[in-house]
């Protein structure tokens, strides 16, 4: 099941598919260490739709919901 990360339960086990978005939202993702193919598990989902915060590469990370709703991932469990 592919969805976009904003909308993604916390707890699940996700696989980065693609980024949509232009280069400066690709290179900014990389920078932070997210690239597709990537694994990462969602720990939190702020409420009334705050940052998304993701565990990627022993690393945490949090995003905004517009820039977690332009990561399209895959659900692992």
């Amino acid at each position: 099941m592919v969805a976009n990360l904003a909308d993604v339960t916390p707890g699940s086990k996700v696989r980065v598919v693609e980024i949509r978005g232009g280069l400066g939202i690709r290179q900014r993702l990389s920078c932070l260490g997210i690239h597709p193919g990537d694994l990462m598990i969602v720990q939190a989902s702020g409420i009334m739709r705050g940052p998304v915060l993701v565990s990627i590469h022993d690393n945490k990370v949090a995003l905004g919901r517009g820039v977690a709703s332009k990561i399209l991932v895959e659900v692992i469990n």
